[in-house]
C-alpha cells in the first residue's frame, strides 16, 4: 500500500472520530447537548402536592405534567391532601424525607407550608411553587399574579356598574379561603381599584371557601337584602357557579353581573359565559401555566440551583379577559384535550 492510500486511510479514520464519537456506543446522533438532555431527565423522580386533585386546575396542571414524564422517563410522585393541610404538611415532611429531585407545592395559603418549604431547600432538594404562593421564597413559581387577577377583576366591574355605565355602582364580593393568596392578594388588587372608584360602594364581602354551595346560599341573602345589586364579584369560577346559580334564581341574570376568575376550563368559564352566567372570567389558562411548569420541571432537573434557593425565578402566567364578546375556538381548554395533548 502506497503512501497516498495510507494517508487517505488515517484521515477518514481521523473524521470519523471526530463527528461520529456516538456511532459507536449508543447508536444516535449528539448535536453537543441533545444525548445528556435525556439522559439527565430519564429515572429522576418529581413530586406533586396540590391542595387536592379532583378539581380543574390540578387536573389541569397534573394531565400535562404526566405526559411529559412518560415522554421523557421520569416519574411523578402525587400526595393528594384532599383538602386537609394537616395531611399536606405530612405528606410533605415524608416526602423530604425521601429526597425527590423536585418537590412541587400548590400551597392552601401563604403559611402554612413555608417553613417545610425553606426545609426541603435547606435538605438540597428544589422546590416550584404553583400558583398559590406562600410567604417562602423557593427555586421558582408558576403561576397568576394574585393581585393583578384582582385589579383586572375590579376594572371590569368598575365598567359594568360605575357612573359612566348609568348603573348605581352597588357591588358584593364573594372571596374563598380567606387565607389562601388567591382571596388575600385578589382581595388587595380589587380594593386598590376601588379606592379610585368612590361611584363603586360594596354591600356584601364575604367567604365561600371555595364551596359553591356556599357560595349559592351566601348569594342568594346578599340579593333578597339588596334586590338593586348591579354586580358580584367572585375569585373562582368553579365556587361562582353557586353565586351565579342564585343570581339567576332570583331572576337577575343579565341584572346583576358576575365577574369571576378562573383557570380557563371550557365547562366552567367558556360554557358560563357563553349562557350569560358570567358576564367577565378573567382567566389564568391552565394549558398555559402547565406548559411552564413543564419547562420550570426541565430546567431544574438539567441545571439544580447549587445551593438550592440561590437562584429564584418566577414566570408568571398571562391574564386573559374573556367575556361571551371575545369567545373563540380555543379560548379555554378542556381535560380531555389536556390528556390527549399535554399542554
Amino acid at each position: 500500500m502506497n503512501f497516498r492510500k495510507l494517508f487517505l486511510l488515517g484521515a477518514a479514520a481521523t473524521m470519523l472520530g471526530a463527528v461520529g464519537v456516538r456511532v459507536a456506543g449508543a447508536g444516535e446522533y449528539d448535536d453537543g447537548m441533545s444525548v445528556r438532555y435525556y439522559e439527565v431527565l430519564k429515572g429522576k423522580k418529581v413530586a406533586f402536592v396540590p391542595i387536592s386533585m379532583g378539581f380543574d386546575i390540578t387536573e389541569g396542571w397534573y394531565a400535562g405534567m404526566k405526559r411529559q414524564a412518560d415522554a421523557l422517563g421520569y416519574e411523578i410522585i402525587v400526595r393528594d391532601p384532599a383538602w386537609k393541610t394537616d395531611v399536606g404538611a405530612q405528606a410533605l415532611t415524608q416526602l423530604i424525607a425521601e429526597k425527590p429531585d423536585l418537590l412541587i407545592v400548590h400551597n392552601p395559603d401563604m403559611q402554612v407550608y413555608a417553613r417545610l418549604i425553606q426545609k426541603a431547600q435547606k435538605a438540597g432538594i428544589p422546590v416550584l411553587q404553583v400558583n398559590d404562593k406562600s410567604t417562602a421564597v423557593s427555586d421558582a413559581f408558576v403561576g397568576v399574579d394574585e393581585y393583578q387577577l384582582g385589579v383586572e377583576q375590579a376594572k371590569a366591574m368598575v365598567k359594568l356598574c360605575g357612573k359612566d355605565a348609568g348603573k348605581n355602582g352597588k357591588i358584593a364580593i364573594m372571596q374563598g379561603v380567606l387565607t389562601n393568596p388567591a382571596s388575600a392578594v385578589t382581595i388587595q388588587g380589587v380594593e386598590d381599584v376601588l379606592k379610585e372608584h368612590p361611584d363603586i360602594s360594596v354591600v356584601s364581602n364575604q367567604s365561600a371557601d371555595w364551596d359553591a354551595s356556599k357560595a349559592h346560599a351566601v348569594a342568594t341573602t346578599v340579593l333578597k337584602q339588596n334586590p338593586d345589586l348591579c354586580g358580584y364579584i367572585g375569585f373562582w369560577d368553579v365556587m361562582d357557579v353557586g353565586t351565579a346559580a342564585a343570581i339567576k334564581e332570583a331572576g337577575k341574570q343579565g341584572a346583576v353581573y358576575m365577574v369571576t376568575s378562573g383557570a380557563g376550563n371550557e365547562t366552567t368559564a367558556c360554557a358560563n359565559l357563553a349562557n350569560d352566567n358570567f358576564a367577565v372570567d378573567v382567566s389564568y389558562d391552565v394549558q398555559e401555566q402547565a406548559r411552564d411548569i413543564n419547562s420550570v420541571i426541565k430546567m431544574l432537573l438539567q441545571q439544580p440551583p447549587n445551593p438550592v434557593g440561590s437562584r429564584p425565578f418566577a414566570l408568571y402566567t398571562p391574564i386573559k379577559v374573556l367575556t361571551k364578546e371575545t369567545l373563540r375556538p380555543g379560548a379555554c381548554w378542556t381535560l380531555d384535550d389536556m390528556k390527549k395533548y399535554g399542554g
